[in-house]
């Protein structure tokens, strides 16, 4: 159950940003064999005024949030932050040294699914 939290800066077209979303999830699915229909993909827009990275305001970046249900392996995290950042680069050109992929693993019993109970009394 794979949940991403994408915040890019302001300024790309639509066209890109369904790229992004697009290119995402499937990176997801590629990488780690997660089933499409657990994939969640959020895209914030922040203005460049409100970022500053290395002391730059305004400097392009990307920042991933992945929310896991434990159990990956690091092989499998490896693939899937690659994944991720080879997707971005490709859909809206920031280079994969401006990319920040951050993965949280959480027991099964802390997502909820589908019906409102726990992703672990749902037997995933």
């Amino acid at each position: 159950m794979p949940m991403l939290n994408v915040q890019i800066l302001q300024g790309y077209s639509p066209a890109n940003k369904t790229e992004l979303l697009k290119k995402l999830t499937q990176s997801v699915v590629d990488s780690i064999a997660a089933p499409l229909a657990s994939v969640r993909v959020v895209l914030q827009e922040i203005p460049a005024e409100h970022v500053i990275v290395a002391g730059e305001l305004g400097k392009e970046m990307v920042m991933i949030t992945v929310g896991l249900i434990r159990g990956r392996t690091e092989e499998q995290k490896a693939a899937l932050i690659a994944a991720m950042a080879d997707a971005t680069e490709r859909a809206i050109g920031v280079s994969k040294q401006n990319i920040r992929v951050i993965l949280f693993d959480r027991p099964a019993t802390d997502f909820g699914v589908a019906g409102g109970i726990t992703a672990k009394a749902a037997g995933r």
